[in-house]
């Protein structure tokens, strides 16, 4: 799991609009800050309650000169579908192989007898993709603190 201070481990995986299925890869997203927001798993309660709060305060990531990215073990499809379904503003990246999560430290072995699902985990990188803030939980019904990542943010240059 990269700690505070450390690179983030580089990735390329799906990434999903509503529309179409493309790719993102971290490391040509260097020059931004970003959040990558791991949830658990789509169309659940508070994985939709969390990505639509980030959607909804997207102007203000954006006035923080970051984009935000959510990212869960769902397929491109689900996620697709999830995003026309509430209408959200961000893009979301398909960890389907569980690879990403598996490098971030944030793969619950077994939630409620499914095998390999995303922690609810934040972390901000910065421009140079060095991890500024990190939030894990093992409790999946427990939201980040929303005011806690742009202060993060706020801290970056």
């Amino acid at each position: 799991m990269p700690q505070v201070g450390e690179k983030a481990p580089d990735f390329t995986l799906p990434l999903c609009d509503g529309e179409r299925v493309g790719q993102f890869t971290l490391s040509e997203h260097r020059g931004k800050n970003l959040v990558l927001a791991f949830f658990p798993l789509a169309f659940t309660s508070v994985c939709t309650q969390e990505m639509c709060t980030f959607s909804d305060q997207l102007n203000a990531f954006s006035e923080l000169g970051a984009d935000v990215y959510g990212i869960s073990v769902d397929s491109p499809f689900a996620l697709n579908a999830f995003i026309k379904a509430h209408d959200l503003k961000i893009p979301l990246l398909s960890d389907f192989n569980k690879e990403v999560s598996r490098a971030y430290g944030v793969l619950h072995e077994e939630l409620m007898g499914l095998r390999g699902v995303s922690k609810r985990s934040v972390f901000v990188l910065d421009r140079d993709g060095v991890v500024r803030y990190r939030w894990v939980s093992d409790d999946p019904g427990k939201m980040p603190d929303f005011d806690e990542i742009r202060e993060a943010l706020r801290g970056l240059s």
